[in-house]
């Protein structure tokens, strides 16, 4: 069970982590945000590094980890490079658990090779124009004809979706109805593993974002896209649900990323307050400046702390959905205040695209919308306290 001191191992990959976000992801970051363009080189020693194949096991091409230590290396690139970090995040909690997580010994033997190697990307569609938040609403639809599934539907900000090495997409559809103890109906939703190649998949253009521009993001469009019965994963009409299952994981993953940004807000905060000079001394001998970098400070020690008690409950088998909502929430937070408040510290140089301040401050916003808005989260800890 992890605690706050890392054990040997992990101290050992969070920090191969940590030299390779220095080394090769950060000075090409800035390239990348500005042509808004997929990091391939990057991703590709990503794979090689065995980072995409950490929580799996080895029958599978795996790392033989487990979900903290994909959290570790998160956390590490989020530092530098939050859109190689989504990457990572959407490929292995969104992309590839669900096949870990629920699908038949074919499918794993099939598709965990690749997606454990970084070799191939898999996508996470769920969200739709109508049903976000709301996933309940689902109205992309599956009929059964001939021994195939018959998918119609759109999908909306599906990451990793669209690249060259985009090979899966696993789609939430309403599949039939189910009888509600009242005597009603309800949707039946399942999930389909459809991949990229199938004729009538279609990623449409990509996203002009505000943020996390050198990461993957399109809407979906199928039409009469049709797979084998077998790409059915997992058992019919648990879609939603197991879906929602990953998510709760997937928050601990998504805060491990935040707490990564707000702590690079920091280390980039406490370097430049030593450098610059205003009124005749380094602005950190100023308490303006140092009180404002403490509280940055004391908010990644604390988002830290929550994914980690997190994930402890998580691989101690115990519940740990509120846990996983509360992380989400202070991380997510701690991320967009960090970025603001490093961005003052700056002045007028973290308003230039250049700086890594200013591209954290335009991709931090996302951390409290995707995944899970922190009025979700709110929601689902109010909940588990009996409001």
């Amino acid at each position: 069970m992890p605690g706050f001191d890392l054990s040997e191992e992990y101290q050992d990959l969070s920090d191969s982590v940590r030299e390779f976000a220095d080394e090769v992801v950060a000075p090409v970051s800035t390239k990348h945000d500005e042509e808004h363009s997929f990091p391939y080189e990057v991703v590709k020693q990503m794979g090689e590094m065995g980072l995409f194949g950490l929580p799996f096991p080895e029958e599978f091409g795996g790392m033989g980890g487990d979900y903290f230590a994909l959290s570790l290396a998160l956390e590490q690139l989020g530092r530098v490079d939050q859109s190689v970090a989504i990457t990572l995040e959407a490929g292995v909690s969104l992309g590839a658990m669900p096949v870990y997580r629920f699908g038949t010994q074919a499918q794993k033997e099939e598709w965990l090779p690749q997606l454990a190697s970084g070799q191939a990307l898999a996508g996470f569609g769920l969200t739709e124009p109508e049903a976000g938040s709301d996933a309940g609403g689902t109205k992309t639809h599956a009929r059964l004809e001939d021994g195939q599934w018959v998918v119609n539907g759109n999908k909306e900000f599906i990451t990793n979706s669209g690249t060259d090495i985009s090979r899966l997409v696993t789609v939430t559809a309403v599949t039939g109805e189910q009888q509600r103890k009242d005597g009603g109906t309800r949707k039946e939703i399942s999930t389909i593993l459809v991949p990229t190649t199938t004729p009538g998949f279609r990623a449409e253009k990509a996203y002009n974002k505000v943020g996390w521009n050198a990461s993957d993001t399109h809407p979906l469009t199928l039409t009469d896209v049709r797979v084998p019965e077998e790409n059915l994963l997992g058992e019919r009409g648990r879609g939603y649900a197991n879906f929602l299952s990953i998510l709760d994981e997937g928050r601990i993953a998504i805060s491990a990323l935040a707490t990564g940004a707000a702590q690079g807000c920091v280390d980039l905060s406490v370097k430049y307050a030593r450098e610059r000079s205003a009124f005749g001394h380094h602005i950190g001998k100023y308490q303006a400046i140092q009180f404002k970098i403490a509280r940055m400070q004391a908010r990644a020690h604390t988002a830290r702390l929550a994914y980690y008690d997190a994930a402890a409950r998580m691989l101690a088998g115990k519940p740990f959905k509120t846990e996983a909502a509360i992380a989400k929430m202070v991380a997510g937070e701690a991320a967009m205040d960090n970025a603001r408040d490093a961005t003052q510290v700056f002045g007028g140089y973290g308003f230039i695209n250049e700086f890594t301040v200013a591209r954290h401050y335009r991709d931090s916003k996302i951390l409290e919308v995707g995944e899970g808005t922190t009025e979700v989260q709110l929601m689902l800890i109010a909940r588990e306290l009996g409001l």
